[in-house]
């Protein structure tokens, strides 16, 4: 369905699909008190929004492998990590190795939400916007790193 919209009806059933996993899924099970900071609703709308344009622009590492290799090369502007991934412990390497290279790093509710975000159809628990030097997105970029740092604080 969200694959033949335009691209701001995209991020609207995107938002939409975040807003009803937040209202039920969280508010009923709660979410690993290892997944610290976690943006709320509408930061969480924000970083999807940012991540489907950086997959666009070819900006987007997916998985938290790759997440791992950006960070150590020094390429991650800030990573994006599912909250609800099982078992938590599998990325949680990730907080360490981004607060080791200042790097902002933040949780999200849903995995296959983040994966949706990436452009493809099976969930992904970790993504790192990478940096490019002559890129449209690098004021957006920074304004979400902004926003991400403070929620670190």
């Amino acid at each position: 369905m969200v694959g033949s919209l335009p691209f701001h009806e995209k991020t609207l059933a995107l938002a939409s699909s975040l807003f009803y996993w937040t209202s039920t899924k969280m508010t009923v099970e709660g979410v690993n008190p290892k997944a610290y900071p976690l943006a709320g609703a509408q930061l969480t709308i924000t970083i999807m929004d940012l991540v489907q344009q950086a997959a666009n622009y070819k900006q987007l590492k997916k998985g938290a492998n790759e997440a791992t290799k950006t960070l150590n090369r020094g390429i991650s502007e800030f990573v994006v990590m599912a909250a609800d991934a099982e078992p938590l412990e599998i990325l949680l390497h990730l907080p360490l190795l981004a607060e080791d290279k200042n790097v902002p790093y933040v949780f999200v509710p849903s995995k296959q939400a983040l994966g949706r975000a990436c452009g493809v159809t099976r969930p992904v628990i970790a993504c790192s916007v990478t940096s490019n030097e002559g890129s449209q997105l690098k004021s957006q970029i920074q304004q979400l790193k902004e926003a991400i740092e403070k929620l670190l604080i």
